[in-house]
């Protein structure tokens, strides 16, 4: 059996602004870095904290996991930045830590932004033939050189395994996959994906525990989704005792790097109506 990890390890943590801090949890693939569209905006008010997660840029494993370390280190990080209470912010993967962070830490957690993700997770990902990789390969590489060019999304992205992740084939979407997607999956370790698998196997379902949550949540997700569908997302909202469910249209997995904007200023909204997560 592989050796598994008891102890918090110092997470690798990408720090901007200050003000109110708000946990930015990315998901699998990820780095602190790709929550940069959520970032790069919420630190002009507040202090964000972006870290990569166990097993995943440069916070190193050294040995397998289990998907419960991940809460004594975001315990630890937090105590290590001083921090009593903060907003947390969650994207796929991320999401589901984020309430299982408001289950185990309730008082440290002020409300939720969970975004494509679920307590009881499903997917309706179709399966994967070898043209998929082949042309997510090829498209992969033309985007890391030339990003956003209309000739590679349409000849070869299009085509490959982006278009369950995005509905939006835009330059803007592929600008993100290649700045940012790209150097996520190259660095998620194996042992982070094992954690998660397991998680997933053993047939993750936190449902039942929802209604301990009761701080403001903000859930939001694509119609699309084909890796967490936007069925089993409303299903969490519904659980949740404070919770404000937002669905856009013509969108995927990753839709905050199709339609930024929008999500961007609905999260302001959010905030704004709920003065009480920032105390």
């Amino acid at each position: 059996m592989p050796e598994v990890s008891s102890q918090s390890i110092n997470l690798n943590v990408h720090v901007k602004g200050e003000g109110f801090p708000i946990l930015c949890l990315h998901g699998h693939p990820g780095l602190g870095r790709s929550m940069s569209v959520f970032t790069n905006h919420l630190s002009h008010r507040f202090l964000t904290l972006a870290p990569d997660l166990r097993g995943y840029g440069n916070s190193r494993a050294q040995f397998d996991f289990m998907m419960t370390d991940h809460l004594i280190d975001l315990e630890a990080l937090l105590d290590r930045f001083q921090i009593d209470r903060c907003l947390v912010l969650g994207w796929s993967l991320g999401g589901i830590l984020a309430m299982e962070l408001a289950l185990k830490l309730p008082k440290r957690v002020s409300g939720m932004i969970l975004i494509a993700t679920a307590a009881r997770p499903r997917g309706s990902h179709p399966p994967i033939s070898w043209e998929d990789n082949l042309y997510t390969g090829i498209a992969s590489l033309i985007n890391r050189v030339v990003p956003g060019w209309q000739w590679n999304i349409d000849t070869f992205g299009k085509r490959s395994l982006y278009r369950y992740l995005i509905q939006q084939h835009t330059p803007q979407a592929y600008e993100y996959l290649a700045f940012e997607a790209m150097s996520a999956y190259l660095q998620t370790s194996a042992a982070a994906t094992r954690a998660l698998n397991l998680a997933l196997k053993s047939g993750y379902n936190r449902l039942p525990d929802l209604e301990k949550i009761q701080c403001p949540c903000l859930v939001m997700a694509g119609a699309g989704d084909r890796h967490i569908t936007m069925e089993s997302s409303r299903e969490t909202a519904q659980h949740l005792k404070n919770s404000q469910w937002q669905c856009y249209p013509n969108t995927a997995h990753l839709f905050p790097w199709e339609i930024s904007q929008q999500v961007l200023r609905d999260i302001d909204g959010w905030i704004q109506i709920n003065p009480q997560v920032l105390t």
